[in-house]
C-alpha cells in the first residue's frame, strides 16, 4: 500500500466512483472528483495527480483482496463550452454491484432499513420498488405486520415520470425534459439540472435549472411527457439559494421581483389554533405583548381571536391561502397584498350574486 495519508481514503472514494452505473468517468474525471471530495474533508489537501489515480487504480485492480475487476470502455462525451462531441475513455467495475468494502449490517442498521424501506413504499413509482422485497430478504430484514408511518397519497397519472426524476437527482444526471403546458398544442424541451422534488398542494414539482442558462423552474410533474437522460452531459450542483430559496415563498411559485414583505393578519377564534398548529409559512409568529395590545387598539372591530406575522414573497399561493380561512382570517398589512385579497373576493361576491 502507497505510504500515503490519504490513501485508504481514496481508495474509498474510488470504490464508490466506479461502482456507479449512472455517470461515466475518465481518467480525468476521477481525478477530479477525489480532488473535490478530499477538499470538502481537508480545505489542506494539496489534491492528488493523475499519475497518483492510475496508481491507485492499479492497487485495487491487482494487489487489493478481493481484486476488482475494471472495465475499459468509450462513450460520446458533450463540451458545452466547445459545442460539440467527443469521444470519452472511461473506468468502472466490471461487476455491477462490486464493492471491496462491504460490510455486515448491525441489528439497529438494519430496523433503520426497515423502517426506510417501508417508508419508501408509500411513493408508487420510484424506481425498483419491485425490488424493495428482494433488497429485505437480502439483508435478512423481517417483514413489518403493521405500518408505523401512513401517508396521504395522491395517485399520480404517470407514477413512473416521478421514480424516473427521482433517480436523475440522487445520481446527478442532466435530463433533457418533453413538456406538455395546459391550453398549448405543441409540447416544449428543456435541458435541465434536476434538484428537488416538492410536493404541494396534492401536486409533484420538481425544481430544476436550464443547462445553458441560470433560469430556475418548478414544473408540474404530472405534465412532464418525456424524460430522457443525457449522460454525456455533465451535471452542475446547485448553488446554496436554488433550494433555500423556497423557504420564502408558500408553494413553489418564485417570484424573484416581489420582495420579502412582512404580512400581519388576524385569525378569529375559530381557527387560531388551527393556524397556530398548521403554520401558513415557516417564518410564523404569534404577536404577544406590546404588539399584540397596538394591533387592539388599531383594530377595535376584530374581537377576540389572535394576531399573527409572516415573512414571505407574495404570491398566487399565498393568496389563496390566506383567503382559504374565509372571513376567520384578515390580512392588516401590507397594502398591496389586502387589495389583492379584497378584489378576489368582491369578483366572487359579484359571480355569487349573479346566481341568486
Amino acid at each position: 500500500m502507497p505510504k500515503t495519508k490519504n490513501a485508504m481514503l481514496r481508495y474509498q472514494i474510488l470504490d464508490r466512483l466506479l461502482s456507479d452505473r449512472y455517470h461515466n468517468y475518465s481518467l480525468d474525471d476521477l481525478t477530479e472528483a477525489v480532488c473535490e471530495e478530499l477538499a470538502e474533508i481537508d480545505p489542506k489537501t494539496n489534491g492528488i495527480t493523475r499519475r497518483s489515480i492510475e496508481k491507485d487504480i492499479a492497487f485495487l485492480e491487482f494487489e487489493n483482496k478481493p481484486m476488482a475487476e475494471i472495465e475499459r470502455y468509450t462513450v460520446d462525451s458533450y463540451n458545452r463550452e466547445k459545442q460539440r462531441t467527443t469521444r470519452k475513455h472511461c473506468l468502472r467495475y466490471a461487476d455491477q454491484g462490486f464493492s471491496i468494502f462491504n460490510q455486515d449490517m448491525s441489528d439497529e442498521e438494519r430496523e433503520l432499513l426497515s423502517g426506510a424501506l417501508s417508508l419508501l413504499g408509500h411513493f408508487e413509482g420510484l424506481p425498483n420498488l419491485d425490488q424493495l422485497e428482494a433488497l429485505r430478504w437480502k439483508v435478512k430484514l423481517k417483514p413489518r405486520k403493521n405500518k408505523v408511518i401512513s401517508l396521504s397519497r395522491n395517485p399520480i397519472e404517470k407514477s413512473n415520470i416521478l421514480g424516473q426524476l427521482f433517480n436523475t437527482i440522487i445520481h446527478k444526471q442532466v435530463i433533457r425534459l418533453t413538456y406538455h403546458r395546459f391550453k398549448e398544442p405543441e409540447d416544449t424541451e428543456f435541458v435541465v439540472n434536476p434538484y428537488l422534488l416538492k410536493e404541494f398542494n396534492r401536486r409533484w414539482y420538481l425544481i430544476c435549472k436550464d443547462y445553458d442558462s441560470d433560469t430556475v423552474r418548478n414544473l408540474a410533474i404530472d405534465r412532464v411527457v418525456k424524460v430522457e437522460q443525457l449522460p454525456s452531459y455533465k451535471y452542475e450542483d446547485p448553488d446554496g439559494n436554488v433550494c433555500k430559496r423556497y423557504d420564502e415563498i408558500v408553494g413553489v411559485t418564485y417570484l424573484s421581483d416581489n420582495p420579502i414583505q412582512r404580512i400581519v393578519f388576524w385569525v378569529s377564534d375559530v381557527s387560531d389554533d388551527y393556524v397556530i398548529t398548521k403554520p401558513i409559512h415557516l417564518s410564523q409568529r404569534l404577536l404577544k405583548g406590546k404588539e399584540e395590545e397596538e394591533l387592539r387598539q388599531l383594530h377595535p372591530s376584530l374581537s377576540g381571536g389572535s394576531f399573527f406575522s409572516i415573512e414571505c414573497r407574495r404570491n398566487y399561493e399565498l393568496i389563496r391561502e390566506l383567503i382559504a380561512l374565509g372571513p376567520e382570517l384578515v390580512v392588516l398589512s401590507p397594502d398591496d397584498i389586502i387589495e389583492e385579497i379584497g378584489g378576489k373576493i368582491k369578483n366572487m361576491v359579484m359571480r355569487y350574486c349573479l346566481q341568486l
